[in-house]
């Protein structure tokens, strides 16, 4: 008695089952072994990425250009120091005051009012069409437009004035520039996040007699907030590296003061690598915070 079986008659023997292009194969026992999937090339972009960064390190090391000694000598020098406090200071403050009006104009646009949509609309796209350097030029120069300002009765005698020499200062008006520019910036950005709240959990809570700001405040922010953060993120991270344009109006920010010095004793490499790490470590920070927050909002809404 024969153990083979023979081939179904009328039709020709079956082959073995090779293996398939996967790279699964069957051991004695008829179990799969599966073979991964190599990945040639990308093992040699990570080599030559490797390469690249291990000679650019090699260059930042032996190249005498760099002049390491004078950024040691500067990087926590006292003058840079304080450079970095005004700087954080601008930075502070402008997106403070820009987010704290954004909002408001972005309910502006959201609102039920002709009137209140057109001046939202209308001041974005001022702040928005106006070059930040340009604005931060007038705000600065208000004394030569306007010698002072009078309360009163419109087109008629004022009741008060007072002089606008004093009025805004150079960190005023770069203050004053920074918040209005941003906050044009911020109010799309705000709009945008509470677009992306599904309507019809507005009409859930106002069919529950919900108040209209306490809708705002539990139920359109928290969900809201999920799509401002990172765009909101984006445009703080922009503003403290943009804080550097008040440069022109001799405001002793860090790369104000870092052109000073350099000016002085000629080492411009080594003091714009001042400039650069303190930047890149205070975006940094500015980094993990946006990560944690992001994670908090994001509660509930990711695995």
């Amino acid at each position: 008695m024969s153990l083979t079986s023979d081939p179904p008659r009328g039709g020709p023997a079956v082959p073995p089952a090779a293996p398939d292009a996967a790279g699964a194969a069957a051991d004695e026992d008829g179990r799969l072994t599966v073979v991964p999937v190599r990945h040639p090339w990308r093992w040699l972009a990570v080599a030559a990425t490797a390469v690249l960064l291990l000679q650019f390190a090699h260059g930042l090391a032996t190249n005498p250009g760099w002049e390491w000694e004078v950024f040691a000598q500067f990087f926590t020098a006292e003058v840079i120091l304080r450079a970095v406090w005004v700087t954080i200071q601008l930075t502070c403050y402008g997106t403070a005051l820009g987010f704290g009006l954004g909002v408001v104009l972005a309910f502006m646009r959201l609102s039920a009012s002709p009137f209140l949509r057109l001046v939202a609309h209308g001041y974005i796209w001022a702040f928005r069409s106006i070059p930040l350097i340009v604005q931060l030029l007038f705000w600065f120069n208000l004394a030569y437009l306007y010698d002072e300002i009078q309360f009163g009765i419109p087109f008629g005698p004022g009741f008060f004035s007072f002089d606008t020499m004093g009025l805004v200062g150079a960190m005023g008006a770069a203050v004053l520039g920074l918040a209005l520019h941003q906050a044009a910036y911020a109010a799309e950005i705000v709009r945008a996040g509470v677009l992306s709240v599904d309507s019809g959990q507005l009409k859930a809570a106002a069919s529950l007699g919900i108040p209209r700001l306490r809708q705002i405040r539990r139920i359109v922010l928290p969900q809201a907030m999920r799509s401002i953060l990172p765009n909101a993120a984006n445009e703080i991270i922009s503003l403290f590296k943009g804080t550097s344009i008040v440069s022109v109006m001799a405001i002793g920010e860090l790369f104000y003061q870092v052109q000073v010095i350099y000016g002085r004793n000629g080492r411009v490499v080594p003091l714009l690598m001042v400039a650069t790490l303190w930047y890149v470590l205070l975006t940094t920070v500015l980094s993990v915070v946006q990560h944690y927050v992001e994670k908090r909002f994001a509660k509930g809404a990711t695995p």
